[in-house]
């Protein structure tokens, strides 16, 4: 799936794009209005995360124009919190607001609720996902072992989706903190190794000796299917 992410914070555009293609996601970016709406012209995306206030064209014409031409989801961002900017948002064609500051789990959660309603996530993301004896079920977010279902929870899922789809990847704990829980999250990099030892424990036929949520020694974890 690809995602246009639009705003004139260049650091804050560059973080959101980390994690989004973190998550598996086709990320451009532009960093004002006008931009904005040529890339929505000219290219296929099945969202677009907008900013409200951005230098040549503010965040509601630039949505106001993409919907003359037009249906994809778009996520507007803004540092109002007021009701009426709501509104108007929406009212502009807005699918979903996002008030700064926020955390990226909350942006990813909505991303991914908003392509799944648009019918974009699901198509895109596929059906279960097998890896040997592991799998996952993105639709229902849920890990598999031998077929069945297994109970973790919402951090922990999402840790094993992001090692899932990215085999073989391997990522540090500061990596895996930064994604999963966001890089206003103030735990330790002990959190990871907890979480980490949780997953082969709910899933491992022998967690003391694991074959699928391994460990790079001296850089950070990885999934091997």
């Amino acid at each position: 799936m690809k995602i246009l992410v639009v705003d004139d914070e260049r650091l804050l555009v560059k973080g959101i794009k980390f994690n989004l293609e973190n998550e598996g996601y086709q990320v451009e970016t532009a960093f004002n209005g006008l931009a904005a709406v040529e890339l929505a012209r000219n290219g296929q995306f099945d969202l677009i995360i907008l900013d409200l206030m951005m230098p040549e064209l503010d965040g509601l014409e630039a949505c106001l124009r993409i919907r003359e031409f037009s249906n994809v989801p778009i996520i507007m961002l803004t540092a109002r919190g007021e009701d009426r900017d709501k509104i108007i948002g929406f009212e502009c064609g807005a699918d979903d607001y996002v008030t700064k500051p926020f955390n990226i789990l909350e942006l990813k959660a909505r991303v991914r609720a908003l392509l799944r309603r648009s019918g974009a996530g699901d198509a895109a993301r596929g059906g279960v996902i097998t890896a040997g004896r592991l799998g996952l079920d993105p639709k229902q977010r849920v890990a598999l072992r031998d077929g069945a279902a297994v109970d973790l929870t919402a951090k922990e899922y999402d840790l094993f989706e992001l090692l899932v789809r990215n085999p073989n990847r391997v990522y540090s704990r500061e990596n895996l903190m930064n994604v999963v829980w966001g890089y206003s999250y103030s735990g330790d990099y002990r959190t990871v190794d907890v979480h980490i030892r949780r997953l082969r424990e709910k899933l491992e036929e022998d967690p003391a000796s694991p074959v699928h949520i391994l460990t790079k020694w001296g850089v950070g974890y990885y999934f091997k299917g």
